[in-house]
């Protein structure tokens, strides 16, 4: 299993579609930085085929403001959390 970091919004850049071509069945996808834009709505339906495996750092999530606006389908995470993903994770992968 592997963890894919994306740091950009789906609103300004199609790097999520990349992403999402090359994840595995099993791999997890952290929205960190820009990227937690893609936890709300309408952003978070581009995600809809890893449902249950989306997370967003709530420390990005906070930063901008946006705490408590995530779909109910994205698990928020804190940097322990994120630090467990990629322990769980063969490697990690960034999308920039």
């Amino acid at each position: 299993m592997l963890l894919h970091l994306l740091n950009r919004s789906p609103a300004s850049s199609l790097v999520h579609r990349d992403t999402l071509r090359a994840m595995g069945e099993e791999d997890r996808l952290l929205l960190i930085e820009d990227g937690v834009y893609g936890a709300l709505m309408p952003l978070a339906d581009r995600f809809e085929a890893i449902h249950g495996r989306l997370f967003a750092l709530r420390e990005d999530l906070a930063s901008r403001g946006l705490d408590g606006r995530c779909d109910a389908r994205v698990t928020v995470v804190d940097m322990e959390g994120f630090v467990t993903l990629t322990e769980e994770s063969e490697r990690t992968v960034s999308w920039f």
